[in-house]
């Protein structure tokens, strides 16, 4: 039988086996992580973490990229990420489809990734003021509890979860945030709480192609700036039952500029290896050079003095050395020293100018006309060749730090001409993606849509650069809105800002970029800090103020400061009279606050200013409701219901009214009908239990309420209701237990602790009952039953 010749190289691996050959240096590091694949991960010298650290240039990403090979070796399957996934789902996204590519693909996974694409695809609307305002502690206790699940990095509409206002009220409000479209119970949980849901699964997938496979190998680059959305997931996936078992045969590399967070990596330093990078030595420079053939002494000087060491630099002036005699040239014309053709030197310097490019990017870059051609035939893959120029797995290239921050400044100083009108190319490309993905979304929403907002930043980032005075108050104004529907992503707004000063040398620019993100650091979750550094610095509009203000004032209120966003929503009407938000958003507090007529007062300033909003007919039927005119509230409803005939909300408003009328039967019919519109209406299922529990449907109450804790887990108004439902079972010792973890859940609760005194009266505990109703009336002084049955008690 003849001999099967060996399969031939492909040209892509003669050229990867090339450049690892030409990679010098790092020799300890490389040789730490291959020695610790022949460590069995029960051995305590093993490393589940590696953790390698350095300022730019100093070669973390060429490591790293050494380090994927070197599992390659034994056997990995492995994933490479970077800032470009900025967010949980959107990390897990990218490892999948890595996996799929070579021959694993995480099916369960990808299936749920798509329901939750879809589902935010379809993302409408607004927060609707629905149901009962939660106390300040139900919403403090909410946001509390979602941050230390991990469920949300920071508070904000679809900020990897839903508001804690939401939350807090129930599922209620998930009709505005997500247009009453999420249809099944798999959508209604993994929106509100998408990392919750999808790292189980992810980590379940996991540990099945892990036994598949020898070692699983995963891989975060540029980790200084996915951080603050990562560092808390990361850190809880190690803990033991938090999201299920890894496997042991995992290890995972995060490749920074700082030092991991003691406050997430603390007490798991024993998981991880520090690995930091420094400059190349002069011995490793001069291997480069040498390998590359520059070897004459005088040039090899002029290298080192030029590079500091800096890997990056040291690859890119190797292959443009330039002459033993320019000792002042600068580092760009070493960069492109080794290129004749004055049209590629143009080009790799114009596509300096984007932060990331792809092809269609480096024609705007360049000046390509529409429809024309390039003046350097293959440019796109010519760029790749450089090598300060890195392609990542998303498909957008970057030029490294170290090396554009010198040609933007040559562009930038050698003609302020050339540099505007380029900005204002990309500027222009931005705005053209920026408006195709808008196609089909909510303009108010469109912040909270990632493709929208990743290239409207790009926008704000070019018209900066070309024009940094007359581009900052739009900017500006941008993060007014971000903050609105999106402040999980303020960063990043920030960050434009910072970079565009950097990039301009503008102070302005950079000075409002360092603040902005000092305040966004340092308040967390919270949008607050951010908006008062507006209001008080920037020069606005006075409906941006008023907007901004709303903005803050809508943050407080979830935050319990009820006189602050009072406050907020004044300065904004005394700025801005006819701001209808303003007016809506003060009434909402003036009603918690049981100043009804106030509230009423500023809906009909809303609704003179609005007269087709339908919050404000919404919001008017509550208050009559909150305020015992029942008969007008349902004539307000039944307005509502006019208005949108498909909209849930105020057919769930008006059940209550009606039960409220003791037309039951009507009562039930309403929340049937909400159901059927809206079958993740919690808020109306638990309200529905109370009408069945009335009318004698015990079961159908508790179906109704397990139902309810499937949609919004966790929720005090869920608990209390099961408690009604015990109680009028004669269930008591139960219905007391349900009461019990209610206010557990919100000690302001004051309608379960009267319910609860009932039960414990039931039991002979009159003592308790006593307490209980007189706490009820401690919480709300105008809680008429509660005072009736303390007297009756005595």
């Amino acid at each position: 039988m003849p001999a099967i010749p060996p399969r031939r190289l492909s040209l892509q691996q003669i050229v990867e086996g090339q450049r690892r050959a030409a990679f010098v240096g790092r020799e300890s590091e490389l040789s730490l992580f291959r020695r610790n694949f022949a460590i069995p991960p029960e051995d305590p010298r093993h490393r589940f973490v590696f953790h390698v650290r350095g300022n730019a240039g100093v070669g973390k990403t060429s490591l790293v990229g050494e380090w994927q090979q070197v599992a390659g070796e034994f056997g990995a399957l492995s994933a490479s990420v970077d800032e470009a996934a900025d967010s949980v789902p959107e990390l897990l996204s990218s490892v999948a489809g890595q996996f799929a590519e070579q021959g694993h693909p995480l099916r369960a996974l990808d299936r749920l990734l798509a329901t939750y694409r879809r589902a935010l695809h379809d993302v409408a609307g607004r927060l609707a003021a629905d149901g009962d305002e939660p106390s300040p502690a139900a919403l403090a206790a909410a946001q509390a509890g979602l941050i230390a699940a991990g469920a949300i990095p920071v508070v904000g509409a679809l900020a990897g979860g839903i508001d804690p206002a939401v939350v807090a009220r129930g599922a209620g409000g998930l009709r505005a945030v997500f247009g009453g479209r999420a249809r099944q119970q798999e959508e209604a949980r993994l929106l509100a709480e998408p990392v919750r849901v999808l790292t189980p699964v992810f980590v379940a997938e996991l540990g099945r192609v892990a036994d598949a496979v020898p070692w699983v190998a995963l891989f975060l680059d540029t980790y200084e700036r996915t951080a603050p959305l990562l560092d808390r997931w990361l850190a809880d996936l190690l803990l033991r039952g938090r999201y299920g078992e890894l496997p042991a045969n995992l290890v995972l590399t995060l490749a920074g500029q700082r030092r991991l967070d003691p406050a997430h990596w603390g007490d798991r330093g024993r998981l991880v290896a520090d690995v930091p990078l420094g400059p190349f030595t002069e011995a490793e420079s001069r291997q480069l050079l040498h390998g590359r053939g520059v070897v004459e002494e005088p040039v090899v000087r002029e290298v080192l003095r030029l590079s500091g060491g800096l890997p990056v630099l040291v690859s890119t002036l190797a292959a443009n050395p330039g002459a033993a005699g320019e000792a002042n040239a600068t580092a760009v014309e070493r960069f492109l020293a080794g290129e004749s053709d004055p049209a590629r030197r143009a080009a790799a310097l114009a596509c300096a100018l984007p932060r990331r490019f792809d092809e269609d990017l480096v024609a705007a870059a360049v000046g390509v006309p529409e429809g024309g051609s390039y003046a350097v035939p293959g440019l796109y893959d010519w760029l790749h060749e450089l090598p300060f120029v890195a392609e990542r797995h998303s498909g957008h290239s970057r030029y490294h730090a170290v090396v554009r921050a010198p040609m933007l400044r040559l562009q930038r100083t050698g003609s302020p001409r050339r540099w505007k009108a380029a900005h204002d190319r990309l500027a222009e490309a931005f705005a053209a993606r920026r408006d195709a993905a808008a196609e089909g979304i909510d303009p108010e929403r469109l912040w909270a849509e990632q493709p929208w907002r990743r290239a409207a930043l790009e926008v704000l980032y070019h018209q900066l650069c070309a024009r940094p005075r007359t581009a900052l108050p739009e900017a500006l104004r941008a993060g007014i809105a971000l903050c609105s529907q999106r402040p999980s992503r303020a960063r990043y707004w920030a960050r434009t800002l910072a970079e565009a000063g950097e990039d301009t040398d503008n102070a302005v620019l950079r000075e409002w970029g360092r603040d902005l993100l000092a305040a966004i650091t340092d308040h967390g979750p919270r949008p607050t800090a951010a908006l008062g550094l507006l209001l008080t610095r920037a020069e606005l509009t006075d409906t941006d103020r008023a907007a901004a203000l709303v903005v803050r004032a809508w943050d407080r209120f979830r935050a319990g400061e009820l006189e602050a966003a009072l406050s907020d929503h004044g300065r904004a009407i005394a700025v801005d009279p006819r701001s209808e938000r303003a007016h809506q958003g003060r009434a909402v507090i003036l009603r918690s606050l049981g100043r009804y007529e106030e509230a009423l007062a500023d809906l009909d300033r809303a609704e003179e200013i609005a007269p087709a909003w339908a919050w404000a007919v919404r919001e008017r039927g509550e208050t009559y409701r909150r305020m015992g005119r029942l008969e007008e509230a349902l004539t307000v409803l039944d307005r509502a219901h006019a208005l949108d005939p498909s909209d849930a909300v105020p057919l769930g408003s008006r059940g209550l009214v009606r039960h409220g009328l003791g037309r039951h039967e009507e009562a039930l019919d309403d929340f049937d009908r909400a159901v059927a519109l809206w079958p993740e209406y919690a808020w109306a299922l638990v309200r529905r239990a109370r009408v069945r529990t009335g009318l004698g449907d015990r079961v159908g109450a508790l179906a109704d309420l397990d139902r309810a804790e499937e949609l919004a887990p966790g929720l005090a108004g869920t608990e209390g209701e099961r408690g009604e439902v015990y109680r009028a079972t004669g269930r008591y010792e139960e219905a007391v237990a349900c009461y019990d973890r209610a206010i557990a859940m919100d000690p302001g609760y004051a309608w379960a602790h009267g319910s609860r005194a009932l039960a414990l009266e039931a039991l002979g505990r009159i003592a308790e009952a006593r307490a209980d109703l007189d706490r009820a009336l401690e919480l709300d002084p105008e809680y008429g039953w509660a005072r009736a049955q303390r007297e009756r008690l005595g």
